[in-house]
């Protein structure tokens, strides 16, 4: 039912069948917090590599309001590390294995009989049934927008693990609608081309490795002592320490079978404030990615703004940035007028168009290293929250009646918490009228101010 890729599946299979992966089924309330205390969401502190959660039960638009049309740009599914992420961690598990005997750190014994099996790169089917979920819930939430003649309209970025989330999204879809709507995966756009889903057209962007780095020269010794001290000869680095930090989250997510997340042993290395000092490595990679701490990031999502605002007044696209204007111009390729839309892209890409838009605003950059080496806990840069896998934001076209000085109006929800949307003059309800949105994308409308031509100065 679930697409991921032949590799996951037989990965699955023999996990399933007790292939030395030792799994812990339970989480403990000392790993969770106290009684009487909110407790600590260990898989909410993944940062980019926490699996989609609701940041806020969705509500409805506000009395006098229907929805009229949707864009939804979603993040793949939960994956496996990347290539260059992969090499960090089987290096630190090596490590860890080749001195097993002098191991005296008792967390650590499951490592002699565990298995490195994950791959590089390809979604996994816990991402696989997410994005699926996805589907079926655009479709319960928004079923009146769908006709026969009027199906959502489905693009991708041509990564494999992003078009096979789009492809499972539409199953979902269809399966919700009892097989009624069959919506498909239209258009798959290249990233050799002009590509508005993915950050591949700013070769001058800086990257965050100097904030990265800073902050875990910060916090890294005292996690990288207390592995080392379980381990006598291991003598793990500070970049295999992180990384056996994110292998936590890809191994319970490579391992678990949807909707029940199962944690993987590795987390038991680490305990509350290890697992925040990771999630705030996260919240500065994108950050200072391609988020409003690169100079050059939010430029990156100026050709998505400007497709979103020519579907939300039905207008042609006008950029000169990053669209394809091959497709962009083509009713096949970029159709107007439909009632649902549904984008699938990269988590770097979503921070840059979010960033662009003005959402998750900062009043001040974010401190490499934060006094006292405590991340702020009422800090609203929590990646999170903001593109864990199968994030999504969700703009939604309003008709209202007179109550609105404009019939038509916008909001737009991230992992389904409404946004405030200051910049055009919000209601307490996160509605803005649909002409004061548009006029408020004035860095998209410009084509990024100048900014793009810089992506070039290399």
């Amino acid at each position: 039912m679930f697409l991921w890729t032949s590799v996951a599946v037989y990965l699955w299979a023999t996990s399933a069948a007790g292939a030395g992966i030792g799994i812990r089924e339970t989480r403990t309330d000392s790993e969770l917090g106290n009684e009487g205390q909110e407790r600590f969401k260990l898989e909410h502190s993944w940062a980019q590599y926490s699996p989609f959660f609701p940041v806020e039960d969705y509500a409805s638009p506000p009395e006098g309001c229907t929805v009229d049309q949707v864009n939804i740009i979603q993040r793949h599914g939960a994956r496996f590390p990347t290539s260059g992420a992969s090499t960090d961690i089987i290096s630190a598990v090596n490590k860890l294995k080749a001195v097993q005997n002098s191991v005296v750190n008792p967390k650590m014994q499951f490592i002699q009989n565990y298995t490195y099996d994950l791959g590089t790169d390809d979604l996994v089917e816990f991402g696989a049934v997410q994005s699926s979920e996805a589907g079926s819930k655009a479709f319960e939430r928004y079923e009146h927008l769908v006709s026969e003649d009027n199906l959502p309209f489905v693009r991708s970025d041509n990564s494999e693990r992003v078009v096979l989330s789009a492809i499972n999204w539409t199953q979902g879809f269809s399966i919700a609608s009892h097989f009624e709507f069959k919506p498909v995966l239209s258009v798959i756009i290249s990233s050799d081309t002009n590509d508005t889903l993915d950050d591949n057209m700013c070769p001058a962007a800086g990257s965050s490795d100097a904030e990265t780095e800073a902050w875990l020269l910060a916090f890294g010794p005292s996690v990288q002592r207390k592995l080392n001290n379980g381990a006598p000869g291991a003598n793990l680095t500070l970049p295999e320490t992180y990384a056996i930090g994110t292998l936590c989250a890809f191994d319970s997510v490579a391992h678990s079978s949807h909707p029940r997340l199962t944690l993987s042993p590795w987390c038991g290395l680490f305990n509350q404030t290890d697992f925040e000092a990771l999630e705030y490595a996260g919240d500065l990679d994108k950050f200072y990615g391609t988020g409003y701490g690169q100079p050059l990031g939010p430029v990156q999502g100026v050709g998505y703004v400007n497709e979103l605002l020519a579907r939300l007044t039905d207008q042609p696209v006008r950029d000169h940035t990053q669209t394809n204007s091959t497709l962009d111009s083509n009713p096949d390729t970029f159709p107007l007028g439909r009632g649902i839309y549904a984008d699938f892209s990269h988590d770097n890409q979503m921070i840059a168009i979010f960033s662009a838009m003005g959402l998750f605003p900062q009043s001040s950059p974010l401190p490499p290293v934060p006094p006292a080496n405590r991340p702020d806990p009422t800090r609203t840069w929590i990646v999170s929250q903001i593109v864990p896998f199968s994030a999504r934001m969700v703009a939604e076209r309003l008709s209202c009646s007179s109550s609105y000085a404009s019939k038509q109006a916008v909001r737009i929800l991230v992992n389904d918490k409404v946004m405030p949307l200051e910049f055009c003059g919000a209601s307490e309800d996160g509605v803005c009228e649909l002409d004061k949105f548009v006029e408020s994308q004035v860095y998209a409308r410009n084509d990024g101010e100048g900014d793009f031509e810089k992506c070039f100065d290399v």
